[in-house]
């Protein structure tokens, strides 16, 4: 994830022409690498037809409720802002944003065929900060409110993703990349002053409940894994040891982590304590489950998953559950790629 690949492009358009006996790439992968390298867009007004591969895995499948206009009182509240694929266009990645049990789902960034990645929802609930492509090399983090009011927080220094507002609202905790730099953890001022390097290689920072850590992970020590460190810097301590992790993760109020790991297509969710301590696979098999986050009261996740479109090209769907694993259900529906959720009051 730290260098750019000069095909990479070319093998996000060409993976929907795979011949049905291949397995196509992860798109969530894909699209994710190109955030993270830098990698320029360009306009494309269609897509090549899908992909449909013919296995299905062998695992019994889950059992998934669909979000309906009447309240349920089993369902938790807030909000969860979340990446969806207009136009099924991958360089029209919008910001959108709808209640916890699915209902009013609406798309809150404008510019067309525009990369938007990354939101994250703001303590307080009232705005959503993001990374949006801002030529090669750069993304740039942006606010809108859910109103529809924006606001550019960072101006060209680098490929900024992965934004979070800190616990009190003060502080943005984000990931850093040049091309002559690696990926970092940085923090800056919620208006994009005093940005500052936290850690020398990280991405995909979230904050502890107190705002006095940030977990992150990181590949310096050979193999990807999680670590924790102080907001203000200092030496970091790894969590656990884990396989084929890849870097999303959250930390909730009870004290918990929530991350995915596997390899491609069969990714699942994992739940430990806040040590690394009693973990255990949470997802059931079959649903390439991952980039978890928790409900306000620690008691949900949400998280994107293929359960209902298994190895479809634009099949990601987002579900939530209960942090046991039960309750499981499908919030989006739209024929498109949603994905990256991230929940909020």
């Amino acid at each position: 994830m730290r260098r750019i690949f000069p095909l990479l492009l070319l093998l996000l358009l060409a993976g929907c022409n795979m011949p049905a006996t291949q397995t196509p790439r992860d798109p969530f992968e894909l699209a994710t690498e190109i955030a993270l390298t830098g990698m320029p867009t360009r306009p494309q007004p269609s897509l090549a037809p899908l992909v449909e591969i013919t296995a299905s895995p062998t695992v019994d499948s889950p059992v998934i409720t669909t979000p309906s206009a009447t309240a349920d009182p089993a369902t938790p509240t807030g909000k969860i802002a979340y990446v969806c694929q207009v136009h099924k266009v991958r360089s029209s990645d919008q910001i959108c944003v709808m209640n916890a049990d699915g209902t009013d789902q609406r798309r809150l960034t404008t510019e067309e065929y525009t990369r938007h990645f990354y939101p994250s929802m703001s303590p307080d609930g009232q705005s959503i900060v993001y990374a949006q492509f801002g030529g090669e090399n750069v993304y740039d983090i942006y606010e809108i409110t859910l109103e529809g009011q924006v606001t550019q927080i960072t101006d060209g220094i680098g490929v900024l993703t992965a934004p979070e507002i800190s616990p009190d609202g003060s502080q943005i905790a984000f990931t850093h990349w040049t091309p002559t730099s690696e990926h970092a953890i940085w923090v800056m001022d919620r208006d994009g002053s005093n940005p500052h390097k936290v850690y020398k290689s990280g991405w995909d920072p979230t904050w502890s409940p107190d705002g006095s850590e940030i977990l992150f992970a990181s590949d310096f020590n050979g193999t990807i894994q999680m670590y924790r460190i102080d907001s203000t810097g200092g030496s970091p301590h790894q969590i656990n040891t884990m396989s084929l992790l890849r870097g999303r993760t959250d930390w909730s109020p009870q004290g918990k982590i929530v991350t995915y790991s596997g390899p491609a297509w069969n990714r699942e969710l994992y739940l430990m304590n806040e040590d690394g301590s009693n973990i255990h696979q949470i997802t059931t098999k079959g649903g390439n489950s991952q980039g978890p986050s928790f409900s306000p009261d620690g008691n949900w996740v949400t998280f994107t998953a293929y359960f209902d479109h298994y190895g479809e090209d634009l099949g990601c769907e987002i579900y939530i559950m209960r942090t046991d694993g039960s309750d499981l259900r499908r919030l989006t529906d739209n024929d498109i790629c949603d994905w990256q959720p991230r929940w909020g009051p």
